[in-house]
């Protein structure tokens, strides 16, 4: 049996700040066992997530200057977390923040240089997950899966609510999964006109009423209608999506009500298309676990098809932590830790980069 002593850390497209889980992770020859030993959320002050949320509009020497200066931050941020809690750390696994993702024209970026977190850290880095996926074809996206397999294969799929929703399950043997669309970028840009960073237990949205031709226009984007794999990111939201949702014609509360329905419409949708048999269950996790309006809708969309389970808080909330401190350690052990049956690459790969401090 193998052992590690992980720092996993992961920034979401939501900015709802650096989430740090400290795992214990075995291997032995019938597989994987975790245990979340340590978490935290650090919560961006006002200046990071302005600069992360404007890093798409920057020019190549701003948006370089960022990927050391981010990066630095994070190993900060994780020494200062090892030093609270007393954590003997055998290396970190950093997904970083995504800045761009654009497959197509075959690259995507995570700020938060590798070099940087392990120098500001003083701990082996392994970083940058993705790129070597696109170089091979694929989309780069979603990772999360080879976890869902590894540690969660016992629900028939696992769900991600977070700034985009995304789903993962088990077809013809394999691991397929794809980003569904909508999740919490739409909601907490709309909660951001009110001056809210987010719409706290969906209180706003629940009070809303539907409005039929926004739900329309939403559930009719050409994203929807792509084939799998596929993927998306935060300038497709801002290409397409923000020119739909910023009308005076509706309340905030209308647009929010009107959104959580189209989320789950669209996630009842992919249930439906790729259910195997009538008892399903559905692993929930990110932060739209956390918001009842729209766990409540969902669960009413999914009535005699799936059932809607939400883990214990900790998982919910450091899930995909968790699953970066786990390809961390496959890459150690050179095994794969993407999936070509989810990203659309030409091969499985082992993938991340290691930086000695």
């Amino acid at each position: 049996m193998k052992n590690y002593k992980i720092l996993g850390m992961m920034s979401g497209t939501s900015l709802d700040g650096l989430d740090l889980a400290y795992c214990h992770i075995s291997s032995n020859d019938k597989g994987w066992e975790y245990e979340i030993k340590a978490s935290k959320n650090i919560s961006y002050s006002a200046e990071w997530r302005s600069r992360l949320m404007d890093s798409i509009q920057l020019p190549a020497t701003g948006l370089l200057k960022l990927h050391h200066e981010y990066g630095t931050w994070l190993g900060r941020m994780a020494a200062e977390f090892a030093r609270e809690q007393q954590l003997d750390i055998d290396f970190i696994a950093s997904h970083g923040h995504t800045s761009h993702h654009q497959p197509q024209s075959g690259f995507t970026f995570q700020l938060g240089y590798g070099q940087n977190v392990a120098h500001a850290s003083g701990l082996r880095t392994i970083a940058d997950f993705r790129s070597y996926d696109v170089v091979l074809g694929g989309q780069g996206a979603p990772l999360v899966p080879i976890g869902d397999r590894v540690f969660f294969g016992g629900y028939e799929f696992c769900l991600n609510l977070g700034g985009i929703s995304n789903i993962s399950f088990e077809k013809n043997g394999k691991r397929v999964a794809y980003d569904i669309g909508l999740a919490n970028m739409v909601l907490n840009h709309i909660a951001a006109t009110v001056g809210m960073e987010y719409d706290k237990d969906g209180a706003l949205g629940r009070k809303g009423k539907l409005q039929k031709e926004l739900l329309q226009a939403l559930n009719h984007l050409p994203y929807y209608s792509q084939p799998m794999p596929k993927s998306t990111g935060y300038e497709w939201f801002l290409e397409e999506v923000v020119p739909i949702i910023d009308s005076d014609q509706y309340s905030v509360e209308d647009l929010l009500h009107t959104s959580v329905h189209h989320i789950c419409e669209q996630v009842a949708l992919s249930v439906k298309e790729h259910r195997k048999n009538e008892d399903n269950s559905i692993l929930v996790t990110g932060g739209g676990a956390f918001n009842p309006f729209l766990i409540d809708v969902l669960r009413e969309k999914l009535k005699d098809v799936a059932e809607v389970v939400i883990p214990d808080r900790t998982l919910v909330e450091y899930k995909e932590a968790l699953v970066f401190a786990l390809m961390g350690a496959m890459r150690l052990e050179g095994k794969n830790n993407v999936l070509s049956s989810v990203t659309g690459a030409e091969k499985d790969s082992s993938s991340g980069i290691i930086f000695e401090p």
